[in-house]
């Protein structure tokens, strides 16, 4: 698919062989060109020069004394090469200032729409692998502390040798028409007459059809008929990836069976044109969805 899903494409020169150099931090601390990107509790180190100015990353050199602080193996990671310079994330001190001109800590989600796409794409992935090390500075086996590893990409347990890996959940988001109409959802929390794509996530032992099948039956009540895979999305909020469909179902008064909706309802291509309810932003796959279905595809 063309362009690429937000947070999606090849921003980023992963090398995961690096990854396997034991003396790899060193590496990065002796190269000049190396950029670090800073975080602190889930919040990114951007700048926003001016009110008007989309924000970007404040990428720091190995010179920042925030930098030099806090790049120890347990708060580094490795995330590969990035516009050619090797890319570095690096959990802040806690007591690390933020005190450049334009400067300030800023959480990934309102910045969606700002960002450079391949900036985007960037922190997206390391806000999913530094909220990863959060949750898992503890064997889930034996509830010993455990050591990062492999570049910060798997973390071992020392006392019972386990290692834990960064893992996604898969989720399924559909967009289900009758040809003529399409169905779409809202849940009680969001802004007003905001309606969405049905979507939930994959439970064990399903496959993503099936999963398709299940969610669209237990948060709508209507079956579907044929579907096909349109694209994916990554989406770090916060470990997420988001496997999109196009579904036709039978065409049948919604039956909101399990709660997740406040309601649901079909609409024509004419009623949504006419912005009778409110879509989901342009940066998300389930906007995708609609369009694509909405311009005749």
């Amino acid at each position: 698919m063309a362009p690429e899903n937000l947070f999606a494409g090849a921003y980023l020169d992963r090398r995961a062989e690096a990854r396997l150099h034991q003396d790899w931090l060193a590496a990065a601390r002796a190269d000049p060109a190396t950029r670090y990107v800073a975080m602190r509790d889930g919040a990114t180190l951007t700048l926003a020069p001016h009110d008007e100015e989309p924000a970007r990353i404040a990428f720091l050199g190995g010179d920042d004394p925030r930098v030099a602080r806090a790049a120890s193996i347990e708060r580094s990671v490795l995330l590969g090469w990035f516009g050619e310079r090797r890319c570095v994330l690096v959990d802040l001190l806690p007591d690390a200032p933020v005190h450049e001109p334009h400067e300030r800590l800023a959480e990934l989600r309102p910045l969606t729409s700002e960002l450079a796409p391949h900036e985007a794409g960037l922190l997206a992935y390391a806000r999913a692998l530094h909220l990863w090390h959060a949750n898992h500075r503890h064997c889930g086996r034996c509830g010993a502390h455990t050591l990062s590893e492999r570049a910060g990409h798997m973390r071992r347990c020392p006392a019972c040798s386990h290692q834990s890996f960064p893992r996604l959940d898969p989720a399924i988001i559909v967009l289900v028409h009758d040809g003529d109409q399409a169905l779409l959802g809202r849940q009680a929390s969001w802004q007003p007459n905001r309606y969405s794509t049905i979507a939930g996530f994959v439970e064990p032992g399903e496959s993503l059809e099936d999963a398709v099948r299940r969610e669209v039956a237990e948060e709508t009540g209507i079956t579907v008929q044929t579907l096909t895979y349109h694209s994916s999305q990554p989406w770090p909020f916060p470990a997420s990836l988001m496997v999109g469909f196009i579904a036709q179902g039978t065409h049948a008064t919604p039956q909101l069976h399990d709660g997740e909706l406040e309601d649901a309802r079909w609409l024509t291509r004419a009623e949504i044109k006419a912005g009778i309810v409110h879509l989901p932003p342009r940066e998300t796959i389930s906007r995708r969805l609609i369009d694509h279905w909405l311009h005749g595809n």
